[in-house]
C-alpha cells in the first residue's frame, strides 16, 4: 500500500481551495536498472518539489498511485493509472502530478485524449514538472501546444523503437530454442543460473508421468484423470504456480480455483515439450499499441528439438497421440448443434453444465460437480424435457409482458429530453466543437510559420500530420455526441430491435435455434430446478427504464 502524505490545512485561509493531490509514478521495463527512474526516485522528486506549486495549507496528498516495471504504450495494462482515473472521475482527486510525460504517457493518442478529454471534463488539474513543464490550472492552453504534442510524438517512437528492439532480441532466442516466457511450463523451472533455460521441476514432472501412466496403462479417460488429480487434492498448474509465490492467473480460465479440467489434462497429453520440443511464437502482440495477441500460422512457429530435458519418452508420447485421436467421439448427429449448446450454466459456479444421457433421458448437470469435485459445487442437473418447457413458458411470458408495454412506449416519448445526460452531452459537445476550432485555427497559422522560416519543411509536415489527425478525431467523437443526442432525443420507438425481436413471436409454441441465440445470452440453473434467463437485450431494456427516469425527474 502507497504511503499517504497529507499537508496540514489548518493554515488554508477560509474560502480558500485544497488540492486534493494524487502522485503517478511508473517504472517500464524498459527502465532496466536506471535509478533515476527508480520508483523511490521518482516519489522523492514529487515530494520535493510538490510545494512549489501551491500556496501553504492548500493541497493535501491523498494518494500515491505506483505502475511498477509496467509499459507505457497502453493505459489498460496499468492497474493503478486505471484506478488513479477512476479516483479523479469520483473526486477522490482533483490534482495529478507527474514527473514527466513520459512517466505517465508513451503513446500520443492517449496522451491527447487524456489531457485535452479527461483532465478538463473532470475538472482536474495536471502538472508536469519537467519535458515540458506543464500545470493546467495556472495554463490550460498547454496541452494544445506544439511543444506537448511533439512531446507525445518522441515518447511514443521511443516506445515503437523499444519494441522493434525487443521483438528482434526475441525471434533470435526462440531461434536458438532458448525460453523467453514470463513463467516455466509446468513440470518445468527455470534455470536459477540462465533465466533462458529450463530445468525440470520434480514435482511437477512426477505429476505429469502420472497423467501418461494413467492414460495409457490404466485406460483412465481425462475426466477421469481430473478427478483423480482432484481426489488427490493435487493443485493445478496456475494454482501450483501461486503456491510457488509466482503471481500467474491462467488467461484461458475466468475462474481460477485451483481444480483440474478435463481440457487441462488434454493439453498437457498433447504437449510435444514434454519429449524435448520447444514451441514458441505461436500467438503475437498485434502492435506496439494494442497489447491483444492474434494467433500465428504453424508454418510461423518456432520448433526446436532437444531445447529442453524429456520428462517423457517418445514412444510414450507417440502412444499418448494415437489414443487421443482414437478417443476423440463425434457427437450424434455429427455436424447437428444441440438445441441448448452454450447456453446452460450453472447458478453458482456459472461454469457450462454438460449434456448426458441416462436410460434414454437427457440431463444437463453441472460440469464442477460431476467432472472436478463434489465439494466446490453441489448437485445442479435438470431434464431436457423439463429445461425446454421452462425456457418456453418464460419466453412466452416475455412476450406477454413485452406486448404489455404501448403505454411504457407513449411515456418514453412524451418525457422531455432535459435530463442530466442532455445537458452533459451538450457541454461535452460545445467543448469539442471549441477544440476543433482551435486545432484548426493551429493548423491554418502553422503554413505561416514555414513560410517565414520559423520552422523546417519537416517539421512542417510532421507537425500538420498530427494536427489534421487530431482534428479527424474530434470530428468523429462530434458526430458520436451528435448521434447519442439524436437518439435520446427519439426515446423509444414501436419498431425498436428489443421490442420487436419478441413481438415478432407473438404465437411461438416451440423453441428453436436460430430463436434461441437470437433472444437468450445465457439459462442459470439453480439447484433446486428453477431457471433464470438472461436475455440479449437486457442493456436495452435498462436504458428504455433510463430514459423514463431522466423524462420524470427532469418534469418534476
Amino acid at each position: 500500500m502507497a504511503r499517504i502524505r497529507r499537508a496540514k490545512s489548518e493554515g488554508a485561509a477560509p474560502g480558500k481551495k485544497i488540492w486534493k493531490v494524487g502522485k503517478y509514478i511508473r517504472l517500464s521495463r524498459d527502465d532496466g536498472n536506471i535509478v533515476s527512474e527508480s520508483v523511490v526516485n521518482q516519489d522523492k522528486i514529487l515530494n520535493d518539489e510538490i510545494p512549489s506549486f501551491f500556496e501553504d495549507g492548500c493541497y493535501e496528498v491523498v494518494d500515491t498511485y505506483v505502475d511498477d516495471g509496467t509499459s507505457g504504450t497502453t493505459d489498460l495494462e496499468r492497474q493503478d493509472f486505471q484506478r488513479m482515473v477512476q479516483d479523479m472521475k469520483s473526486g477522490r482527486i482533483d490534482c495529478i502530478i507527474v514527473k514527466n510525460l513520459s512517466r505517465a504517457f508513451r503513446n500520443s493518442a492517449n496522451q491527447g485524449r487524456f489531457l485535452e478529454e479527461f483532465i478538463p471534463l473532470y475538472n482536474t488539474r495536471f502538472i508536469s514538472l519537467y519535458q515540458p513543464r506543464i500545470d493546467t490550472f495556472l495554463d490550460p492552453e498547454i496541452v494544445h501546444s506544439l511543444e506537448v504534442s511533439i512531446t507525445g510524438f518522441m515518447n511514443e517512437q521511443y516506445a515503437y523503437k523499444t519494441s522493434a528492439d525487443v521483438r528482434r532480441t526475441f525471434k533470435h532466442k526462440r531461434e536458438n530454442g532458448e525460453f523467453i516466457g514470463a513463467f516455466a511450463p509446468y513440470g518445468y523451472a527455470k534455470d536459477p543460473e540462465n533465466k533462458n533455460a529450463l530445468v525440470i521441476d520434480e514435482d511437477a514432472a512426477q505429476v505429469v508421468r502420472d497423467i501418461f501412466n494413467w492414460f495409457l496403462s490404466e485406460g483412465m479417460s481425462k475426466a477421469g484423470i481430473a478427478r483423480r488429480l482432484n481426489g488427490y487434492g493435487i493443485p493445478n498448474p496456475a494454482a501450483y504456480k501461486r503456491s510457488r509465490g509466482f503471481r500467474y492467473e491462467n488467461p484461458h480460465c475466468k475462474y481460477n480455483d485451483g481444480l483440474w479440467s478435463p481440457t487441462t489434462v488434454s493439453r498437457i497429453l498433447q504437449d510435444p515439450l514434454y519429449i524435448g520440443v520447444m514451441r514458441q511464437g505461436r500467438q503475437k502482440v498485434i502492435s506496439y499499441k494494442v497489447h491483444k495477441r492474434a494467433a500465428v500460422p504453424e508454418s510461423e512457429w518456432f520448433i526446436v528439438e532437444n531445447a529442453v530435458p524429456a520428462v517423457i519418452d517418445r514412444e510414450c508420447f507417440q502412444a499418448a497421440q494415437t489414443l487421443h485421436r482414437r478417443d476423440t467421439r463425434a457427437a450424434p448427429g455429427k455436424g447437428a448443434v444441440y438445441l441448448f449448446s452454450g447456453l446452460i450454466r450453472c447458478a453458482d459456479c456459472k461454469k457450462s453444465m454438460s449434456r448426458h444421457t441416462a436410460r434414454g433421458i437427457v440431463y444437463y448437470q453441472c460440469r464442477t460437480h460431476r467432472d472436478k469435485s463434489k465439494a466446490k459445487c453441489a448437485k445442479h442437473s435438470i431434464r431436457l424435457d423439463a429445461l425446454e418447457r421452462a425456457v418456453l413458458a418464460a419466453v412466452q411470458t416475455q412476450i406477454e409482458f413485452v406486448d404489455s408495454l404501448p403505454e411504457i412506449i407513449d411515456e418514453i416519448n412524451c418525457a422531455p429530453a432535459a435530463g442530466t445526460k442532455f445537458f452533459r452531452l451538450d457541454a461535452l459537445l460545445a467543448q469539442k466543437a471549441k477544440e476543433l476550432e482551435k486545432a484548426t485555427e493551429v493548423l491554418d497559422s502553422l503554413y505561416m510559420d514555414w513560410k517565414n522560416g520559423e520552422i523546417t519543411q519537416e517539421q512542417y509536415r510532421r507537425m500538420k500530420g498530427r494536427l489534421e489527425k487530431q482534428a479527424r478525431q474530434l470530428e468523429e467523437t462530434i458526430l458520436r455526441i451528435q448521434n447519442e443526442r439524436q437518439v435520446m432525443a427519439q426515446g423509444a420507438e414501436a419498431g425498436n430491435p428489443c421490442l420487436t425481436a419478441f413481438l415478432e413471436r407473438r404465437s411461438i409454441d416451440a423453441l428453436s435455434r436460430g430463436f434461441l441465440v437470437e433472444l437468450v445470452s445465457a439459462v442459470y440453473i439453480h439447484k433446486d430446478k428453477s431457471i433464470e434467463i438472461e436475455f440479449n437485450f437486457s442493456d436495452q431494456y435498462r436504458r428504455i427504464a433510463e430514459r423514463i427516469e431522466n423524462g420524470q425527474t427532469s418534469s418534476a
